[in-house]
Parts: C-alpha cells; sequence; structure tokens
C-alpha cells in the first residue's frame, strides 16, 4: 500500500482532537442517532445483545440502526448544533502529499479517508446519484463528544449519523492485532475506515431510515445485512482506489490479506467465542467471520456497488 508521492491530500476531512485529551462526559442519551460501530461495545441505542455485551473487549454490541437520511433515530430529535469539536492538531502542516501519507500514521488516515470520498463522490455523480456529502473522520483518545452522545475508545471506530462523522481512536488497531488476532499493517487500517464510510453512504441513500424500522440481532437479521453491505462498500472502494490518483499502485495481495484478516477479526462468532466459549447466533449483530470476508471479496472483486445488495437473498 503505497501513496502517490505527489498526490495533494486534504487534511480539513480529518478533524484531530486528541491534543485536548478525552473529552468530558456529557449527560444525556444518543439525541441524534445512534453509533454503528465495526464491532465494537457500547453506543448503540437498542443494546440487542444487553449482557453480553459486558463481556467483550470492544465487543459485539448491537449496531445502531438508525435513522433517516437526516440522521435521525428512531423518532429522535437532532439538536439544534451536533457537539463542538474544536481541532487541536497540525494535520494541515504534516500532511500535504501521498509522501507524507507513507511516513505517518496520521497523514496515513488522512490519504484514505480522501481517497475513499473521492471515489463516492465520483460514484455518486456517475450513477446520477443526490450529490455526494462528505464526512469528516474525527481522531480521538479514550473519549469523545458527538451527535449520537458521548463514547469511549471500547466503542471502537464507529459512523454517528447524528453528525455524519466517522470517529477513530487509533489505539483500536493495537486492540485488533493483540486481543482478536488480526494480522495488521496499512490496509487494514483502510478497510476498518472505509466500512465506516460505507455506513455514511448508506446514510446518504436512505438504506439506515429501511432498516430502523425492522431492528432486531440474528444471523438473518436487518443489522447483519447492512453491516455486511458495509464490508461489501469497502471492498467496492478498494477495487477503485488507484483511480482516485491517491495511490500509486493498485493494492498487492498482501494488502487485501490485511483487511480479510481484519474482517475475520470481528465476526460476530469469532468475538464469541474468545469472549463466551460458545457462539450465540439469535445475538448477531456484525456476521461471522466468513460472511465478512465474503462480502468484502464481493465488493473488491467487482468493483461495483451494486452488487452489493445483501438484502436479498441469502448471506
Amino acid at each position: 500500500m503505497q501513496f502517490d508521492d505527489d498526490a495533494q491530500l486534504d487534511p480539513s476531512q480529518v478533524e484531530d482532537v486528541r491534543a485536548g485529551g478525552p473529552q468530558r462526559r456529557g449527560g444525556g442519551g444518543m439525541p441524534g442517532g445512534c453509533m454503528l460501530p465495526i464491532g465494537g461495545r457500547g453506543g448503540g441505542c437498542l443494546m440487542l445483545l444487553l449482557g453480553v455485551a459486558a463481556l467483550f473487549v470492544f465487543g459485539v454490541v448491537p449496531s445502531p440502526f438508525t435513522g433517516d437520511e437526516g440522521g435521525q433515530q428512531g423518532g429522535g430529535r437532532l439538536p439544534s448544533a451536533p457537539p463542538q469539536l474544536t481541532p487541536s492538531g497540525n494535520l494541515a502542516e504534516r500532511c500535504r502529499t501521498g509522501a507524507d501519507a507513507d511516513q505517518s500514521e496520521d497523514c496515513r488516515i488522512v490519504g484514505t479517508v480522501n481517497s475513499i470520498q473521492a471515489y463516492w463522490r465520483q460514484e455518486f455523480e456517475e450513477r446520477g446519484q443526490r450529490s455526494y456529502s462528505p464526512a469528516k473522520t474525527v481522531l480521538f483518545s479514550q473519549a469523545v463528544n458527538t451527535g449520537c452522545g458521548t463514547a469511549d475508545s471500547s466503542v471502537g471506530p464507529f459512523y454517528c449519523p447524528g453528525d455524519r462523522k466517522v470517529y477513530l481512536d487509533l489505539t483500536f488497531f493495537g486492540t485488533l492485532q493483540r486481543d482478536f488476532g488480526a494480522e495488521g499493517g496499512p490496509f487494514a487500517q483502510a478497510y476498518v475506515v472505509a466500512h465506516e464510510y460505507g455506513h455514511h453512504v448508506q446514510n446518504l441513500l436512505g438504506t439506515m431510515n429501511k432498516v430502523s424500522r425492522n431492528s432486531r440481532p440474528g444471523a438473518d437479521s436487518p443489522s447483519v445485512r447492512l453491516e455486511l453491505q458495509a464490508d461489501c462498500y469497502a471492498g467496492v472502494w478498494a477495487n477503485n482506489a488507484v483511480k482516485t490518483g491517491f495511490y500509486r499502485d493498485p493494492f498487492s495481495k498482501s494488502d487485501i490479506d490485511q483487511a480479510l484478516s481484519a474482517a475475520a477479526a470481528v465476526g460476530d462468532d469469532s468475538i464469541q467465542r474468545r469472549a463466551q466459549g460458545r457462539v450465540t447466533p439469535d445475538a448477531f449483530t456484525h456476521g461471522t467471520s466468513q460472511q465478512r470476508e465474503k462480502w468484502f471479496s464481493t465488493g473488491y472483486e467487482t468493483g461495483d456497488p451494486t452488487r452489493c445488495d445483501t438484502f436479498s437473498g441469502r448471506i
């Protein structure tokens, strides 16, 4: 995974609030929608796994399906303005070109976000969809205030439809390797970020609104189908990433293997087996390891988002 050294990065797409330390926990629930973690604990309005969730390190908590196209959840009201996040990092100074992205983890996230959004912007235009509305990624440490309430790092990376932002504590990737056996590496990070932007695409297209009307856990549940579609969208971006101009070459087999390893690590069956020694399909919210690998691969091999229909037939 090598960036084009001359690619111009846009660090304005990423907010860095880490220098301010953990943000103070505020009162009040999830006024603007629920979090959609890649496989994380906490943060779900539905608490689909109830007490089982407490068993997991970053867990299998419910995935929160959410709102309408404006990011509302279950009839809730959006706050008049999302929580103010004051950027405190110096990404604009450090992350200017693809060469910077090859040297710095922070800048690699910037470059990845830039590529993902460049792809989806073009895809929306070519397919005559409504205009793609960009979403920022917020880098935080330990805890953060969001349009979906306060979250801590145990949730894992997540998308909040309430403020249309992706939230990421980079220490998650160490946990993914150390505690869940993922291979790790730069493209494992890219897969996670692309998955969360898959949720943003679902939010823009109204898919979340349709799922929210039938939110329940289970191996064949709408929640699982929503998460697998986000995996597929991540694979679609991976196929097309080099066309966005941010990468020097198409991704290698080694890169894709990193993504598949990460996808397998956050499968419901894998996490449940590690946490409780058994698998409980009725509590699935994200899909099995095999399903997550399958749908990422479907997106990657076809490069076509129309092949990501996880809501029809068997998954």
